[in-house]
């Protein structure tokens, strides 16, 4: 039944990689433009906020273009998790459900995947990959 569905896995892939990166993107806009909710405090480029920021915003971005997918996703995944540890679990306990840290957990995961899948249809890596 759901056999006729794998010719699509390579565009649902991409779908996946360009949602995941456009939400991922917020949290980098926020941090530095305080866009589309305020930010916690003004922006410092040279704190681990302001990195953090710089890194969700331009690593978002690179994710939606699919453009250096595997190892931009491989550290956004490790930035995920230690935000998971350093600001979830060590404060709120081990569970997400009540330390917050669902979305944490959820990118971390997503971007972990990615580097094992790859981009998917609809990528700069896949059209640089056929020229070559």
């Amino acid at each position: 039944m759901f056999d006729s569905l794998e010719r699509h896995r390579p565009t649902a892939l991409a779908g996946l990689r360009i949602i995941t990166g456009l939400m991922f993107m917020q949290h980098g806009t926020q941090k530095i433009f305080s866009f589309p909710a305020e930010a916690r405090g003004p922006f410092e480029l040279m704190s681990q906020m302001g990195i953090g920021g710089v890194l969700e915003l331009v690593g978002g971005a690179l994710i939606v273009l699919g453009l250096f997918t595997r190892p931009v996703a491989f550290l956004l995944s490790g930035m995920m998790a230690v935000a998971y540890f350093q600001f979830h679990a060590m404060s709120g306990g081990l569970f997400p459900m009540v330390n917050g840290g669902e979305l944490a957990a959820l990118y971390c995961w997503v971007f972990l995947y990615l580097v094992f899948a790859g981009p998917g249809a609809l990528s700069v890596d896949g059209i640089l990959a056929k020229k070559a």
